[in-house]
């Protein structure tokens, strides 16, 4: 009797040459892989194709050459919404909320695709995140910084994505405010949904994610599980500083 064929990666790149104008790339051959509930981290220096990677799996930068499969199936250059319908949810770093909506309504448009579910997904996301029940009927615009993430990662949880893609969600929050959001990335991991991160937080991403990945001038650098690169002497040298020491 044979063997069952393994479960395959929820998302696998090969390869991937992307960038935003012809002829300039930004992404020079990547190639990651993130394992079915994995919580996976990207980090690097400015400038080294970290949310380039994201929008170029999520169909929002042009791919080059290279693959991107959702599991196990081609989704190379697949237009954003399409990714949704199949389970992919995106939280962008900024304009990431319609702020003259309510929180509720916010929550509806990430059920668009889907009204006849919004009872029970709101449930199960406010859940997540009960501070977005206790404002439900607030306008996105007027919520704090740390608030409206969590609006944006609601939203994007709404339809019940197999994949999350976070785009720097601790970026511009107060340290009490990071640590909430990182929290809340690990309970929603938890739920046994995969999370690709990008964050500047080197730290405190690698300290969250099962393992990561160091990007630089759009290629692979170092990948390892999170504690073995916060420890690794190069990375910290060249990478994370004191950061990783603190």
């Amino acid at each position: 009797m044979s063997a069952p064929a393994p479960t395959p990666n929820v998302i696998d790149s090969t390869d991937l040459v992307a960038g935003y104008v012809p002829e300039v790339n930004i992404l020079n051959g990547c190639n990651l892989a993130v394992g079915p509930g994995e919580f996976v981290g990207i980090i690097g220096p400015n400038g080294a194709g970290k949310s380039t990677f994201l929008k170029a799996v999520f169909g929002l930068v042009p791919v080059r050459s290279g693959t991107v499969l959702l599991h196990g199936q081609d989704i190379t250059g697949m237009a954003a919404h399409k990714l949704v319908q199949r389970g992919v949810g995106f939280v962008p770093q900024t304009n990431n909320v319609f702020q003259t909506l309510t929180v509720r309504e916010n929550l509806q448009m990430g059920c668009f695709l889907a009204p006849k579910r919004f009872g029970d997904r709101y449930d199960v996301v406010t859940g997540l995140f009960p501070r977005l029940a206790e404002r439900a009927d607030q306008k996105a615009g007027s919520l704090s910084g740390g608030e409206r993430q969590m609006v944006a990662m609601g939203r994007a949880l709404m339809l019940d994505p197999s994949l999350l893609l976070l785009d720097e969600p601790s970026a511009g929050l107060s340290p009490m405010l990071q640590d909430e959001v990182f929290l809340r990335c690990k309970l929603i991991n938890d739920t046994g949904v995969a999370i690709l991160m990008v964050e500047q937080n080197a730290r405190r991403c690698l300290q969250v994610c099962h393992r990561g990945y160091v990007l630089d001038q759009g290629r692979n650098a170092y990948t390892a599980s999170g504690r073995e690169l916060l420890g690794d002497p190069k990375v910290i040298e060249l990478y994370l500083g004191t950061l990783a020491r603190a």
